[in-house]
């Protein structure tokens, strides 16, 4: 199984996101059909760590390692950490061009909990995706149907975005299918 950890923006602050997004150049590319793809807004979240491949024997220990690192995480701070959607930037290029919006807020306690589940699933000799932890939200794929300029200033134009705060309230196991119409199924939360 393909699985990854991660905290989901509520609703209101991905609408919110989703109304800015068809504004920009990639969300105007991809209402005119120009093969732009934008990120599912039912799908939005913030990826803590990423799971390759899971044997189905070890789904337990995965859980087991989440309950551990969100108990954790309630003993450490007083309330879930409050964030906004804000800011963002690119990934890769050409082809693999990702438009991405960043968070603000309490970042660092984010950071804590990435590295709590991360620490957890290695206790448990649980392999993931070790790149450094970059909390962000991918907003579209525009690829190279755009020109860099074009994609260049709509990073500038989310640098003047700043959507509501919100709290993350719950870690959340999400199993992922790749495919043409990639799918994410959740498995499991817990709350923070």
């Amino acid at each position: 199984m393909r699985l990854f950890v991660a905290v989901y923006p509520p609703p209101a602050a991905v609408e919110h996101l989703r109304v800015r997004v068809t504004e920009l150049r990639v969300g105007r590319a991809a209402g005119a059909g120009v093969g732009v793809r934008l990120a599912d807004p039912t799908q939005a979240h913030v990826t803590l760590a990423f799971l390759a491949a899971v044997a189905a024997d070890r789904l337990g220990d995965v859980e087991r390692s989440l309950d551990q690192a969100a108990r954790r995480s309630r003993d450490s701070w007083p309330s879930p950490p409050r964030l906004r959607l804000a800011g963002g930037g690119t990934f890769g290029q050409g082809r693999s061009t990702v438009l991405w919006v960043d968070l603000r807020g309490e970042v660092a306690q984010l950071h804590l909990l990435g590295r709590l589940v991360r620490s957890r699933l290695r206790a448990n000799d649980l392999r993931y995706d070790e790149k450094p932890l970059r909390p962000h939200l991918t907003v579209a794929r525009p690829r190279d149907r755009l020109p860099s300029a074009e994609v260049a200033a709509d990073v500038a134009a989310l640098q003047a975005y700043e959507g509501p705060q919100w709290s993350a309230r719950e870690l959340v196991l999400t199993r992922s299918q790749p495919g043409p119409r990639r799918s994410y199924d959740r498995l499991a939360g817990w709350q923070l």
